[in-house]
C-alpha cells in the first residue's frame, strides 16, 4: 500500500529499491497498482494504492516485470478467482476481522486493569458503556475512514472481552473482499496511531481468554441457487478432506486458539453443522431452512492472510473432489 498525490496512476508500474535478504531478493521490486482508495487522512485528491509486487524484468525479455515476489499471495488468489468466475460460480466472501486494542504504554488490552484482569468474559459482547466498550471512539473513527476510502465495510461490534472488537468486510465478489480487508487493516493501524493505541491480530493475546479469529463467510452461484443446500454439504465434505492443508494456511499460532472451547473446534478435528458456532463450518439456520445460501468457515485466525484463505476455500470446494483429489481439468 502506498500513498499518492497526482493523476494517472492507473496502468502505471512503480519501481521500488528494496533489500529483502530473508526472501532471497536484493533488487528493485515492481509494484503494479490494483486497487485505488481515497485517502481519509490527507483527503482532497490524495489516494491510497493497493499493489501487487513482482520481481524486476529479466534482461533478455521485453517485459514490465517477471514473476510475483514470494510474499505476493494476491497474484495466485486473483488467478483462481477468475477461474471460478469463468466456471460460472462467482464466489462471494464476507470477512469478519476480530482484533484487540492495546494500551500503547503497557501493551495490555485497552480498558483492563494494569497487570490485572476485568470481570468475567461474556458480558461485553455488543455492550455499551465506558467500562465495557473501551476504544469505541477509535473504532468509530476507523469505520468512518473505511467508508471514506471506499472499503466495503459492513459493520462493527464489540466482542466478548473489553478492548476486543470486530469489523466485517463484504459481501464482495472474488478478490475484492481480500483487498478491502487488507486496506481496512492498514487504516485501522493508522487510526490507532492517532489514539496512541496498538492493534494485535495475534490469535490468543491473553491466555485463558477467548482468542480472535477471521471467520470467512462464503457462497457460490451453486450454493445460492434453489437447492443449493446439497452443494453446501458437498463443499463441507471437500473441506473435511483437506483440513490439514487449510490449517497450514489459516494463520500462525492458530493452535493456541482452536482448542475446543470458546466457540471453537479443536485444530486437529473437523466438523460442520447447522447453527453450531463451535463447529469448524457453521451453516446458518436460514440457509438450512431456505435450502440455499452461504456458510461460515470459523477456522481462520485473526492474523490470517485473506488471499491465502480465500484461495484455499475456492480451490478445495470447486476444483477438488470429496476425497481431496484435484478434479480432472480443474
Amino acid at each position: 500500500i502506498w500513498s499518492y498525490s497526482g493523476e494517472g496512476v492507473e496502468g502505471q508500474n512503480m519501481d521500488v529499491d528494496v533489500m529483502c535478504r530473508d526472501e532471497g531478493i536484493a533488487a528493485e521490486i515492481v509494484m503494479v497498482p490494483r486497487r485505488i482508495y481515497r485517502d481519509p487522512f490527507r483527503r482532497g485528491n490524495n489516494i491510497l494504492v493497493l499493489t501487487d509486487t513482482f520481481r524486476p524484468p529479466r534482461e533478455d525479455i521485453d517485459e514490465d516485470h517477471s514473476g510475483p515476489t514470494p510474499w505476493n499471495t494476491r497474484h495466485a488468489c486473483d488467478a483462481l478467482m477468475k477461474r471460478a468466475l469463468a466456471a460460472g460460480e462467482e464466489p462471494w466472501f464476507g470477512l469478519e476481522q476480530e482484533y484487540y486494542l492495546l494500551d500503547a504504554k503497557t501493551n495490555w488490552p485497552l480498558g483492563w486493569p494494569t497487570d490485572g484482569f476485568p470481570g468475567p468474559q461474556g458480558s461485553y459482547f455488543c455492550a455499551t458503556g465506558a467500562a465495557k466498550a473501551p476504544g469505541r471512539d477509535l473504532v468509530e473513527a476507523h469505520y468512518r475512514a473505511c467508508l471514506y476510502a471506499g472499503v466495503q465495510i459492513g459493520g462493527i461490534n464489540s466482542e466478548i472481552a473489553p478492548g476486543q472488537w470486530e469489523f466485517q468486510v463484504g459481501p464482495a465478489v472474488g478478490i475484492a473482499a481480500a483487498d478491502d480487508l487488507w486496506m481496512a487493516r492498514y487504516l485501522l493501524q493508522r487510526v490507532a496511531e492517532l489514539f496512541m493505541a496498538n492493534v494485535t491480530f495475534t490469535p490468543k493475546p491473553v491466555p485463558n481468554w477467548a482468542g480472535i479469529g477471521g471467520h470467512t463467510n462464503y457462497s457460490t452461484a451453486s450454493t445460492r441457487a434453489p437447492g443449493g443446500f446439497e452443494t453446501i454439504l458437498k463443499h463441507c465434505e471437500r473441506l473435511k478432506s483437506r483440513h490439514k492443508e487449510h490449517m497450514a494456511a489459516y494463520g500462525t499460532d492458530n493452535e493456541l486458539r482452536l482448542v475446543g472451547n470458546d466457540e471453537t473446534m479443536s485444530i486437529d478435528k473437523f466438523s460442520f453443522a447447522v447453527g453450531d458456532r463451535s463447529a469448524s463450518i457453521r451453516i446458518p439456520m436460514k440457509a438450512a431452512s431456505r435450502k440455499c445460501g452461504y456458510y461460515e468457515d470459523r477456522r481462520p485466525a485473526a492474523n490470517m492472510d485473506p488471499y491465502m484463505v480465500m484461495k484455499m476455500i475456492v480451490a478445495t470446494t470447486l476444483f477438488y473432489d470429496d476425497v481431496g483429489k484435484p478434479v480432472p481439468g480443474g
